[in-house]
């Protein structure tokens, strides 16, 4: 089973509901941990807009850095993720109880070569769920992992693009909207009316029971 050139063929899925989920900023707290990195190299984040590139500037004289200097803060972040990111409040008994009746799986806006820390970071806290790391778009992806399978899917994410996507490439998809209450997330784009707002991982886990006893869903998909 591939995506186009990402390999998913290592998944294997039970004949269960399943839950697909993004990890920063929905499992793993990412832009505190990242503002608290920031500071240790002297630099500081500026929530002006929901993005990273152009809202980091140096802390001794507030100018603001270039975007190649950007990246490359956001690559040795995520080459220490271990160090600072933590878990969100109530994901990991959440998650836990969930997988007693569902499937789930990781998926991660990430470069793949940092999947092997994530990797590590989400077993110590006893995340063990497959993990895909790709920057691919993931509505595809999501379509390829659920195929024809007449059971219900769920999809979470914090980023609206993201449960577009998946709203576009899977019928029937749960798709909940779940981001923490930040400065910067004010800023986040709004998720299409159809989408469910979650406050948290209990409002979440609800609508997921909720959609599991309810049946509304089919079998059918719209091509990839």
């Amino acid at each position: 089973m591939t995506c186009g050139e990402f390999d998913i063929s290592h998944i294997r899925l039970g004949e269960r509901p399943l839950i697909v989920c993004d990890v920063d900023d929905v499992v793993l707290q990412f832009i505190g941990p990242f503002q608290l990195f920031l500071q240790s190299e002297g630099y500081a984040f500026l929530p002006r807009s929901f993005r990273l590139h152009g809202n980091i500037v140096s802390q001794a004289d507030g100018a603001e850095i270039e975007d190649q200097e950007v990246s490359r803060l956001i690559e040795e972040f995520f080459e220490a993720q271990e160090l600072w990111q933590t878990p969100l409040d109530r994901v990991i008994e959440t998650l836990d109880r969930l997988s007693e009746e569902a499937d789930i799986l990781f998926l991660t806006a990430m470069q793949p070569r940092f999947q092997n820390q994530r990797r590590r970071l989400l077993d110590r806290m006893g995340l063990v769920f497959p993990l895909l790391a790709t920057e691919q778009p993931k509505g595809p992806i999501v379509h390829a992992l659920h195929a024809s399978r007449s059971l219900p899917v769920v999809f979470i994410d914090d980023m609206a693009r993201n449960l577009h996507s998946v709203r576009d490439h899977v019928a029937d998809c749960l798709l909940i909207h779940l981001m923490p209450n930040s400065p910067v997330h004010s800023f986040a784009p709004a998720a299409a009316n159809d989408i469910t707002r979650a406050t948290d991982w209990t409002h979440a886990a609800a609508l997921i029971e909720a959609h599991f006893v309810s049946g509304s869903f089919t079998h059918v998909v719209p091509a990839a």
